[in-house]
Order: structure tokens, then C-alpha cells, then sequence
């Protein structure tokens, strides 16, 4: 399995990457359909969902990218410090050089594209290496970047884990990961011995906090949304439910309408609502609603990978539910009496990607956003704040390092490289020895 990463030879200028990237976008829209269609076969995504999560979503991204790209990669210019008068200051964005992007399956086109479009426009090669759970969308990520990239500048190697550990052997410039805490570990392990930087993109349990002033009918409709989308498999996803207790009643009777709503009595027949990835993950699914109290829905089947929406109701914080993330549609619903509770339940995981909360009450809402740490999230609606490519997406401690989108996702792939660009008409004596008596004059001068 011997993989040859040839050297970065290719122009950088920015007109060449501003072409490349213009070519990589009229691919994906002739290809639009045929990618929508491979999402369905892969794990049956929706049409709509396949359309604005992954393939409306990039070509967005390409277009920003686009339009802005001779500004970002502008070198910027800074005050210059007083004490080194007189010149003048800039900061300038190069490539790291060879980039190793390691994509996940639960959005395998945007997810795979929105950090190949970043690296690309930063000046860098790129090595993906799409995910093997999804063949057919890998297939066709692979096509388009035949297509449009020569191979010494963009590379879909395709294959499982084993091709994986291959790549990671390599010398990287940058490493880009998204997928789970586990499997980010082993990454930043590997990458640290050569200090290679790296973005890990993954994961945790993303609180949702419904407090006793929220509105519980729009508040059911957007956690079902939310939650629902893609099946649950969605790193941003509301994890579980922390609910006032005085409310929590009338809100389950909410959720179990809006599922219905959106999905029908029998959601396995329901177009809108896709499957799980893996037989794997089917089974840790259903082995997670063992021994459980089901409020709504529960229902399984194997051989279409099937798993209905689920209200959980009050499990355990001990039990497996509770232990891991659940990456797939079961909702657990946990009730609070005071902050306090509130606070002792999401202080006892790990730092999430996401957290989001349903009020009208300022001070409720200031008080989640100033005590708890997280990647970041959205007041009265779920995973929306994504959509705003000039808000930073990524996570905090257990839940990942760096953030992107728009600029960001720019920014990441460039070093910054400082300098000070001094004038020969004027060189100031004062930091020159002998420092006889200039010790007084320069400290008055600096403070």
C-alpha cells in the first residue's frame, strides 16, 4: 500500500487558485444531482437535506471563497512599534506547504469540500482521504477532484482505516480531522511528533437547556428539527434535553406532535428521514436503549438500519445513554429544579461542541452563556449558527481545536509570517551600547 505524496511544485499565486477554485465549482454544479444521488444510496438523505447541508452549502462557501480571496490573502498591514521607527509592518499569509484532510461520513461532501476549498485558496496541496462508509459519495468527491486538480496539487485517496494509518505515517505540513474525540486523540498523538499543527474537528454532548419561560410549541418544533436532521447524526446535534421541571410535561407533548408532524405516525416510511450509517452504529444505538424508559418512538429495524425518533425519559446519568455520545435520533430528556442542578449535569461531561438554550429570561440566558464552556450555539433555535460563515465553528477542550468557515477557514491553513520592513534614512541610537545614560531618557520614552 505504498502511497507517493509528491512535493507542492504547482503555482500559488492567488489567479491560479482563484481559477482552480471557479473550475472546482462549475464541477460541483454539473455534478450536483449525481452527488445528491449518492448521498441518498449511501444512508437515503434526504433530497432537501442533501441540497442545503451539503451541496448548497459548499457552492456558498466556494463563491465567498471566490469573491474575497485577493483581500484575505492581501498582506495586512499593522501599526508599526514606536521603538522601531521608522518602518513599516505587514503580516503575510503563506502555505504551510502539504495538507492531510481526513473527512467523516455523516456530511461526507460538505465535510470533505468546505476544508479542501480552505486549504486550496491558502496556496496548499491537499492528500483527502474521504470516508470509506460512505463509497459512492467518496466516489464521486474522488471524480470531481480528478477532474479539476492536478494530482501534485489535490488527492483523494480513497479506502478504510488501514489506508489511514498509512497516510498518518507521512510528514504532514497541517493535519485536518473531523470525526470522534477517540480517533482525534490518536491524531494529535501522531501529529505531535513531528509539531505538526492540526484542527480537530469532533464532538461531545451538546446540551439543550429549556427553561420554564420558553416558548415550548416553537421550542419543540426546532429541537425535532435539530435533532432529527440527518437522523441524529449530526456532531452539533442537541445530545440530550435539560428541562425545567415545571414544564417538561408539556413539552414532551410538543416533541411527540412535531415528530409526528414532520415525519408521519410511521416514520421508517417517511422520505425526510434518513437511515443510520453502519450496521456498527445501528447496534450501539439500539444496545443504548436497553433497560430504558421510552416516552416516544423505540422502534427498530435491522435490515433497513432503521431507528425511529425516541424520547428517552430520565435516564441515568450513569447509564451508557448518558456515557457517550449518542450521534443518531434518541433524545434523552432530563428535568431540572434550579441552576444549580442544571450546572452540576453539564459540568460532569466534557467541554461540548455545542450548547443551546430555549428562554425569554435575559438573566437565565446570560447566566448560561458566561458559566458554561463550549464551541458555540444558538439562543431559541438549534445548529443554526453554522450557517453564518462569519462565525467561527469548532470546539473547546474535549471538543475539538481551531475554528473555520469563511476567513477562518483561510486563516487556518496560512501561516502568518511577520515583517518589519525597517528604512535606511534614519537609524536611532538608543538601543545601541554603550547604554551609558540612556537608560532614564528611554524608560520616560516607552511609559
Amino acid at each position: 500500500m505504498g502511497i507517493f505524496i509528491k512535493k507542492m511544485d504547482f503555482k500559488t499565486d492567488i489567479s491560479f487558485r482563484k481559477k482552480t477554485l471557479e473550475k472546482l465549482l462549475d464541477k460541483i454544479l454539473f455534478y450536483e444531482d449525481e452527488i445528491i444521488a449518492c448521498l441518498h444510496k449511501d444512508f437515503k438523505k434526504p433530497k432537501l437535506e442533501a441540497f442545503l447541508t451539503e451541496t448548497n452549502f459548499i457552492t456558498s462557501e466556494l463563491k465567498t471563497t471566490i469573491t474575497n480571496l485577493h483581500k484575505w490573502a492581501k498582506p495586512k498591514r499593522v501599526l508599526p512599534a514606536f521603538l522601531n521607527f521608522p518602518s513599516s509592518d505587514k503580516i503575510y499569509s503563506e502555505p504551510y506547504g502539504n495538507v492531510l484532510i481526513i473527512s467523516p461520513w455523516n456530511y461526507p461532501f460538505q465535510l470533505a469540500m468546505s476544508p479542501l476549498i480552505a486549504a486550496v485558496a491558502a496556496g496548499n496541496s491537499v492528500t483527502l482521504k474521504p470516508s470509506e462508509l460512505t463509497p459512492n459519495t467518496s466516489d464521486i468527491i474522488s471524480k470531481i477532484i480528478r477532474e479539476t486538480f492536478e494530482v501534485a496539487h489535490v488527492v483523494a485517496i480513497l479506502g478504510d482505516v488501514q489506508i489511514a494509518q498509512v497516510l498518518l505515517k507521512k510528514r504532514w505540513d497541517y493535519i485536518f480531522f473531523t470525526g470522534s474525540v477517540t480517533v482525534g486523540k490518536i491524531i494529535a498523538k501522531i501529529a505531535a511528533e513531528n509539531l505538526t499543527p492540526v484542527t480537530l474537528e469532533l464532538g461531545g454532548k451538546c446540551p439543550c437547556i429549556i427553561d420554564e419561560s420558553a416558548n415550548l410549541k416553537l421550542a419543540a418544533k426546532r429541537i425535532v428539527w435539530g435533532k432529527m436532521l440527518n437522523a441524529g447524526q449530526t456532531c452539533v446535534a442537541p445530545d440530550y434535553l435539560l428541562v425545567d421541571n415545571k414544564v417538561k410535561e408539556n413539552l414532551v407533548s410538543y416533541l411527540k406532535i412535531e415528530i409526528e408532524k414532520a415525519f408521519g405516525s410511521n416514520p421508517e416510511l417517511s422520505q425526510d428521514f434518513a437511515r443510520i450509517i453502519s450496521l456498527d452504529s445501528w447496534l450501539r444505538l439500539t444496545s443504548l436503549l436497553e433497560n430504558q424508559k421510552i416516552l416516544h418512538g423505540g422502534q427498530t429495524n435491522r435490515p433497513n438500519l432503521y431507528v425511529a425518533p425516541t424520547i428517552v425519559d430520565e435516564p441515568s446519568l450513569d447509564s451508557k445513554i448518558m456515557k457517550e455520545e449518542i450521534f443518531g435520533p434518541l433524545l434523552p430528556i432530563l428535568s431540572y429544579k434550579n441552576n444549580q442542578e442544571m450546572s452540576t449535569i453539564i459540568k460532569g461531561f466534557e467541554k461540548p461542541l455545542a450548547l443551546y438554550v430555549f428562554s425569554t429570561i435575559n438573566k437565565n440566558i446570560n447566566f448560561i452563556i458566561s458559566n458554561f464552556s463550549y464551541g458555540g450555539g444558538c439562543i431559541n433555535d438549534t445548529i443554526v449558527h453554522l450557517i453564518n460563515n462569519r462565525l467561527p465553528f469548532g470546539g473547546v477542550g474535549h471538543s475539538g481545536i481551531g475554528a473555520y468557515h469563511g476567513k477562518l477557514s483561510f486563516d487556518i491553513f496560512s501561516h502568518k509570517k511577520s515583517i518589519v520592513h525597517k528604512a535606511n534614512w534614519l537609524d536611532l541610537p538608543l538601543r545601541y551600547a554603550p547604554y551609558k545614560n540612556k537608560f532614564k531618557f528611554l524608560k520616560k520614552l516607552v511609559f
